[in-house]
């Protein structure tokens, strides 16, 4: 299998290859993304279509969520409670960064699938959260698009060798950036539980001394 040959597969099948990609990051897609972006490189895909479709994919699965959230959340955490602390992990996120957690939670493990339900539950204007979900779409796609390409044109110059095992490369890609993925998400959910377990503490603390707490009282019936 040669590089002429792959791409006559992908200019009699790109279209689809396309509205898949439309579909697959309307729900997410970050390692398909980045496993497109070494096709691009390859001069096997169009490239500003491959964004667009990742951009607007990302956009329009965010805008769907928001919106159920918005009109079936508490209906839907009845139903569903387990999603209820993801759902709290989201608001403790936007409570504390607010613009920056909107245009950065589709980079978080663990808060991703969860975040634009949650804001569709929170008090966010329908207007804000669709100019910044759309800001923050295009750069989720640009970054991992561009991490595809990158890594693609550093394959360039072994095309030749790696060609007849192609497929074989292509999964073995596939498989080293979801375990980056994986890894980074991993650390962002430890260093944030050890966050929240600081911001717990000093909660207790702050409560225990506040006036008409237990310790206070205790104090004053001391003295």
């Amino acid at each position: 299998m040669d590089l002429d040959y792959l791409q006559s597969i992908v200019a009699e099948y790109g279209v689809w290859f396309y509205a898949v990609t439309f579909l697959w990051t309307f729900i997410e897609g970050e390692t398909f993304v980045i496993y497109a972006g070494v096709l691009v490189a390859q001069g096997l895909l169009d490239g500003p279509l491959l964004l667009m479709c990742a951009w607007l994919g990302s956009f329009c699965g965010d805008q769907c969520y928001f919106y159920i959230g918005r009109y079936f959340g508490p209906r839907l955490l009845v139903r569903f409670p387990r999603w209820q602390k993801h759902v709290d992990t989201a608001n403790a996120w936007l409570k504390r960064y607010d613009t920056i957690f909107i245009l950065s939670f589709r980079w978080i493990y663990g808060v991703r699938n969860f975040a634009s339900f949650a804001l569709g539950m929170s008090q966010t204007a329908w207007y804000r959260f669709l100019v910044l979900n759309f800001i923050a779409a295009g750069i989720w796609a640009m970054g991992f698009l561009g991490a595809g390409i990158l890594l693609g044109t550093a394959l360039r110059p072994v095309l030749d060798q790696v060609a007849p095992y192609f497929t074989l490369v292509m999964l073995g890609i596939f498989c080293f950036m979801f375990g980056m993925v994986f890894l980074v998400h991993r650390i962002q959910k430890r260093r944030f539980a050890r966050e929240q377990a600081r911001l717990t503490a000093q909660a207790a603390i702050a409560a225990s001394l506040a006036p008409g707490s237990r310790v206070e009282t205790a104090a004053a019936t001391a003295e």
